[in-house]
């Protein structure tokens, strides 16, 4: 089968972190949530080890746990950022919809909280180095398949954003959900039909100026 590559391009480039725009009236089916789910396990994973879990939370009162717990997490620091920023600037639209996402976090019709099975290692005597690797390879084997769903429900008219706030008060949530101590979280999406699908690429930097030659001292431009 040829690929048709202007669509593809199109898949890439303008799926988006979606906050605003999230239909918090609208359900979301669970049929839809799986098939999504089942194009995101065919992302890779670290030694085919497939250690990846879903956990789908519609459950009101789950919800507005959660919601509570990530205001608690990371609300301050969402205040803190916005205070001084120009609204109108990139950065200041995007704090100022991911504060819209705080206030209204309770009321996505879906959160999937996305697990691995394993713990990054912290107690090893290499130090600082393994503890990077640990954590490098844990979550390259859950992130990939987030990616993937993500754009999975953006070809299917519906978006996301995928959030760490949380993570902050991790064990919280474990108790909250039942997550067992030997797997990890590794975020949480908000999930909705979108309001509209006319998303469109970001700005972003010319790859050319970010991108380097067998050296970090030596830029490929």
């Amino acid at each position: 089968m040829e690929i048709d590559l202007a669509q593809v391009d199109h898949l890439l480039s303008t799926t988006r972190a979606v906050r605003k725009r999230l239909d918090l009236e609208r359900d979301v089916p669970d049929d839809v949530i799986l098939e999504c789910l089942q194009l995101a396990v065919q992302a890779p994973t670290g030694s085919n080890n497939q250690g990846w879990r879903w956990l789908i939370v519609r459950d009101q009162a789950k919800k507005d746990e959660l919601a509570r717990i990530y205001n608690l997490a990371g609300r301050e620091y969402l205040d803190s950022a916005a205070s001084g920023l120009d609204d109108a600037s990139q950065t200041g639209r995007v704090i100022n919809s991911a504060l819209y996402l705080a206030e209204n976090f309770a009321q996505v019709p879906v959160m999937l909280v996305p697990l691995i099975k394993g713990r990054v290692d912290t107690s090893a005597p290499e130090g600082l180095s393994q503890t990077t690797a640990s954590a490098a390879g844990l979550m390259g084997s859950i992130l990939p398949a987030v990616w993937s769903f993500q754009l999975a429900l953006r070809s299917r008219g519906l978006g996301s954003t995928y959030t760490t706030l949380h993570l902050r008060r991790e064990q919280e949530a474990a108790e909250l959900l039942g997550i067992p101590e030997n797997v990890s979280q590794a975020g949480l999406l908000p999930v909705a039909y979108t309001k509209g699908t006319d998303f469109k690429p970001a700005q972003r930097p010319p790859v050319q100026e970010i991108t380097y030659l067998d050296t970090y001292k030596n830029p490929i431009k």
